[in-house]
């Protein structure tokens, strides 16, 4: 089975959408591994934006990302990443498909909702800087 991450951006949390789009993950099979509602540092959503570090909307990404509660989820199932990429529609809410959550939720590219893994590789990096180690 394949594991992906997947976070709600501030906006989608105070849209109050967090039920809805867990019900789209969910009734594509995938399971839930982990869940949990948090701010997210500037420590973090460094970690999780470094492929970005350098580019004109880093700052801005940086600060809307952190500028309210997120809801992370570690998701596990077949082809994951494939699944919940599919789910989310493209990056800009105006060019995502309706049905798709950013097409449904999204206003724009800066506001898109929610955050997926585009690989494996990358959802085990962005996995273990979320996943709590005991």
């Amino acid at each position: 089975m394949e594991k992906t991450f997947t976070m709600i951006k501030p906006d989608g949390v105070e849209k109050k959408v967090i039920g809805k789009i867990v019900e789209k993950l969910e009734e594509k099979g995938l399971k839930i591994l982990a869940l949990k509602m948090e701010q997210l540092s500037k420590e973090k959503a460094k970690r999780l934006y470094a492929i970005h570090l350098g580019k004109d909307f880093y700052n801005e990404l940086i600060d809307y990302v952190t500028s309210g509660p997120i809801v992370w989820m570690i998701l596990e199932g077949e082809n994951a990443v494939k699944i919940v990429r599919a789910l989310m529609g493209a990056t800009d809410p105006k060019e995502a498909s309706p049905g798709t959550i950013r097409g449904d939720y999204g206003m724009s590219i800066d506001k898109n909702i929610i955050h997926g893994s585009d690989s494996t590789e990358t959802a085990a990096y962005e996995i273990s800087i979320f996943q709590k180690r005991d």
